[in-house]
């Protein structure tokens, strides 16, 4: 019988297991999929945002109503420790221009390969295919329905989103404890265009600040086919997702009144668009979105170019949403993110209910909550050496 269990190889998971395994442990991973790792290394497609170099308290503060209880698990493992981490993994890191950090490789592979070798090192037993499907651990594997009794098992069964990587919440079914239900985060949103916009699908929008209730944004997104997608409009989805109304300022550096002067000019025999275009500079696709969502236009058309309101019919899919909120409620922990009705079971990760907007949150946090989860675990077993 191994000392510890952890259901779920992705971060959180592997971060527990390494965690145990350092401090003499026995440990057996289970994995529903064929590989480990999965939605790391998508993340690692687009060049693996670790962390984000920014002061502790304004990174713990993206974090939001969460950010109280996972103070001491990011004090324990911010930014600096994900870093030292990383590198002490051989993974060379740099710093981009936004503070976002990402190691100079800019891909997960060589990465997750260092951390399982590491593993495999202290010994650690990696199971794939191994699906978990409730009781006192039973599993779906390729040699039948196996049953495991460890001594202290760490939870890391991912969110709810991109089922195809593993994150497809099953384990909801056989947690007795208080869930709060899933919500997709860090999502694109539906928009049904009219056919004029189908030459700008793809088209990213430069330049323009996104505004939803107080919060502004000075970044791009883009427009897709199934609506608007990219890093603005992540960085402003939860407040979409309850329902706050979005504008664009498709002209940030200019002023109301600038924008106004220039409109003020002879139009002369020019079609709007052209003298829109000429005056103002506007790109194709600003063109378009004004058209899309303006129409029928208004007398004061700058306040409109200034204050662009958004029409869309909600978020896009839970399944495609890059993360997700809700799930294993915080106060059904301890401090060492124990189960209080299961003396013995942590739990970490994305599974558990906090949300982080994309920029390296989610991927600190859910190293930090199985780091977290997974000493609790070693000092369960040291008070219990017979658990």
């Amino acid at each position: 019988m191994s000392d510890a269990l952890v259901i779920g190889a992705g971060p959180a998971g592997l971060m527990a297991a390494d965690v145990l395994s350092a401090a003499g442990h026995s440990v057996v991973v289970a994995e529903a999929k064929p590989s480990v790792g999965r939605k790391f290394l998508m993340a690692g497609k687009s060049g693996l945002n670790l962390t984000k170099d920014a002061p502790f308290e304004t990174f713990l503060n993206a974090y939001e109503e969460a950010a109280p209880v996972l103070r001491p698990m990011l004090e324990a493992f911010g930014p600096t420790q994900a870093v030292a981490w990383a590198e002490g993994l051989g993974q060379e890191m740099f710093t981009g221009s936004s503070g976002r950090v990402f190691p100079k490789v800019m891909k997960a592979s060589p990465f997750l390969r260092a951390w399982l070798g590491r593993l495999d090192s202290q010994g650690v037993e990696v199971r794939t295919r191994w699906r978990w499907i409730g009781g006192a651990y039973r599993f779906e594997t390729p040699e039948g329905v196996q049953e495991i009794a460890p001594k202290v098992c760490v939870l890391a069964c991912g969110g709810a989103s991109w089922a195809r990587l593993g994150s497809d919440a099953a384990w909801a079914g056989w947690i007795d404890a208080p869930l709060t239900p899933f919500q997709p985060a860090n999502m694109g949103f539906q928009v049904d265009w009219s056919p004029h916009m189908a030459k700008h699908f793809g088209t990213p929008v430069k330049n323009v600040e996104l505004q939803v209730g107080a919060k502004r944004v000075r970044a791009e997104f883009v427009i897709s086919a199934r609506g608007l997608e990219g890093g603005g409009i992540y960085a402003v989805s939860r407040m979409m997702r309850d329902r706050q109304a979005l504008t664009l300022d498709l002209l940030p550096d200019m002023s109301l009144e600038a924008v106004r002067a220039k409109l003020a000019k002879p139009r002369g025999k020019a079609s709007l668009t052209n003298f829109l275009r000429k005056v103002l500079k506007l790109p194709p696709e600003k063109l378009a979105l004004l058209m899309e969502f303006a129409r029928p236009l208004p007398q004061d058309l700058a306040s409109v170019i200034k204050a662009l309101p958004v029409t869309h019919a909600g978020p896009r899919p839970i399944d495609e949403a890059i993360s997700t909120a809700g799930g294993l409620r915080l106060d059904a922990l301890d401090e060492a993110l124990m189960m209080r009705d299961r003396p013995g079971v942590f739990a970490a990760g994305e599974m558990l209910d906090w949300e982080a907007p994309t920029g390296g949150y989610l991927l600190t946090a859910c190293l930090a909550t199985g780091r977290w989860a997974g000493d609790g675990a070693v000092k369960y077993l040291t008070r219990s050496p017979t658990a």
